[in-house]
């Protein structure tokens, strides 16, 4: 069976280009028809998920962009920060009498005239960033060194065969396609500094791309370009896996200076026109969503075994228990805790979160509890946050988004976060002080984040309320008076943390029971509807302060409940549990 003549790792533009080249002599006439995909996104999929090539291509981040050739085929996962509007770019352009296009790439192939028979196309600019706060373990570490070693490999049989060509396959000819001089660049060392400010005086302002060896992997951004999808597709904070090509090195063209001018003039956005050696960019040909469970490696052998699922939850809830001194029944709050997400909204409601204070946090308690405690939600979870909260943090921190209209950027705050993340506040060093305006406006974000499970982001002229999901713990030693939470519980630690050591088969057991049965939908059948009633309204009458949020507490505690044992529907049984551990909450709370 003979292959497909390009590489679509390697070599992806030709793939787009071939796909065009073939289209156009089927009849398609880029003059008359406006942008739109001629097969590229069809055979990049067939590539990807019918013909196993997803695993080839490799994960672009801070460690592997030193290893990765410009304009081939990279994925990355990664939360979008702000959307930096619209750019046209010249699509497609005539050769002569030949149709070519620029898709999926930031400079042309060749010299380019201005001419009537030029396409201007649009397409979308994301900046995206790695999901704050994501653990070292929720990446595929094993994968990535196996991928380095390949890598390293290939560049020292290059350079032993001398073969320069090798990045790109050719198409009949390999006149459009020059070694790149970043490849030379990674040969023959980085360029010096005199070098690279002498490009920028002559006006190469796509300097070839020399990572730091010491960069950090959490701050690594990229502009990602998508091409021919729909707005409501991508939505801001939101997590995706883009695939597509990579340029961070682009070879200017004969004629830079007026190809520049052109392509400022096109570029509504200051970042936009960074050269790549500071923001790399990805041309997005495919992309997917990610949820929690996306970044949870393995999964026990059966997922719907009801005893499977009781024997994780159980030593789950031990190790829970241990690590807060064995107090068993916050563990079974944290739990619940560590399950809940929002699973709708009505009105102002976010429906299905459940914050929980800890109280009878001393100095003395958290200097012993407060670190494991962190430290275990972050090999459980794989987004968690800390914030140890003080006077001088709420006077002086950037919590909420603001717009920069001078830069055209979203500037990004502490709690800009992804969904499903998990942020600890730890309220233990909070002494009594005066806040100022910023701190003022710090703590109403906390709060609402707490109470709405919304972000009020500052446009200076306007503000706008972004919904969140998030799972707040708060440690305190009285009830929090800044974070009104869903449960407040006295912590009663009966003995200090025994250390434990953890199997890595099981930390994957436990993330995976608490990333995928979270997520499970849920339902209260009609014979246990008038049950739960009779009980709530019985609970009015025994106690007249409780409202609605109070009810609704218990409804989401009922769900979760039900869920900490793999049921989507909720039974006598899950319901007694839930009102037994309200009663032993609310005899801690007297």
């Amino acid at each position: 069976m003979v292959g497909p003549p390009y590489d679509c790792v390697a070599n992806p533009l030709g793939a787009v280009r071939l796909t065009f080249d073939k289209a156009v002599s089927d009849g398609l006439n880029p003059s008359t028809s406006d942008d739109q995909d001629w097969g590229v996104v069809d055979l990049f999929r067939q590539f990807l998920f019918d013909n196993d090539g997803f695993p080839q291509v490799p994960i672009l981040n801070a460690t592997s962009v030193k290893y990765i050739q410009p304009n081939t085929l990279v994925r990355v996962r990664a939360m979008v920060q702000d959307m930096l509007g619209n750019e046209f770019y010249v699509g497609a352009y005539k050769d002569g009498s030949t149709w070519k296009t620029n898709k999926y790439s930031d400079v042309c192939q060749q010299q380019m005239d201005l001419s009537p028979d030029m396409r201007l196309w649009e397409r979308r600019l994301l900046y995206c960033v790695p999901v704050p706060g994501m653990n070292s373990w929720a990446e595929p570490l094993e994968f990535l060194t196996n991928q380095h070693r390949n890598w390293t490999s290939q560049r020292e049989k290059r350079q032993r065969d001398g073969d320069e060509t090798v990045d790109h396959m050719e198409l009949g000819s390999n006149q459009d396609f020059q070694v790149s001089p970043c490849k030379r660049m990674r040969e023959e060392g980085c360029p010096s500094s005199s070098e690279v400010q002498l490009n920028l005086e002559n006006g190469d302002t796509t300097a070839v791309f020399c990572p730091r060896s010491d960069i950090d992997a959490t701050s690594f951004p990229c502009v990602v370009k998508v091409y021919n999808s729909p707005e409501s597709d991508i939505k801001l904070n939101e997590i995706f896996e883009f695939i597509g090509v990579l340029s961070f090195d682009s070879e200017p063209s004969v004629n830079q200076e007026e190809s520049d001018q052109l392509s400022s003039s096109l570029y509504e956005d200051e970042l936009a026109q960074l050269p790549s050696v500071k923001v790399p960019r990805i041309h997005c040909i495919a992309h997917r969503k990610l949820d929690v469970q996306d970044f949870v490696q393995g999964s026990p052998s059966s997922e719907s075994n009801p005893a499977l699922i009781k024997r994780i939850r159980d030593s789950l809830l031990t190790h829970l228990t241990t690590v807060l001194g064995n107090d068993g029944v916050a563990a079974q709050f944290l739990l619940l805790h560590l399950l809940s997400r929002v699973h709708g909204r009505i009105d102002a409601v976010a429906v299905g979160k459940l914050s929980l204070n800890l109280t009878g946090f001393s100095k003395e308690t958290a200097s012993i509890f407060a670190s494991p405690l962190t430290l275990a939600m972050k090999k459980l979870l794989p987004f968690t946050q800390h914030i140890p909260l003080t006077i001088e943090y709420l006077n002086t921190a950037c919590l909420a988004p603001k717009k920069d209209y001078q830069a055209n950027r979203l500037v990004p705050g502490v709690l800009q976060l992804a969904e499903g993340s998990h942020l600890i506040i730890d309220e233990t060093q909070l002494q009594a002080g005066t806040l100022n305006s910023i701190g003022v406006e710090n703590a109403r974000s906390l709060k609402n984040l707490t109470e709405l499970q919304k972000v009020e982001y500052d446009f200076q002229y306007y503000k706008m309320d972004m919904p969140a999901d998030v799972q707040l713990l708060i440690l305190s030693e009285g009830k929090s008076n800044l974070l009104p939470a869903d449960l407040v519980l006295p912590f009663q630690p009966a003995s200090t943390m025994s250390s434990e050591i953890l199997d890595e088969t099981v930390l994957q057991a436990w993330r995976w029971y608490l990333a995928n049965l979270r997520s499970l939908t849920h339902s209260i059948s009609p014979e246990m509807q008038p049950v739960v009633e009779n009980d709530l309204v019985a609970a009015k009458q025994a106690d007249r302060s409780l409202g609605a949020s109070d009810m609704s507490r218990l409804l989401s505690m009922g769900r979760l409940m039900s869920l900490s044992y793999g049921d989507t529907c909720l039974s006598a049984e899950h319901w007694q549990m839930v009102k037994e551990m309200e009663r032993l909450r609310k005899e801690r709370v007297r």
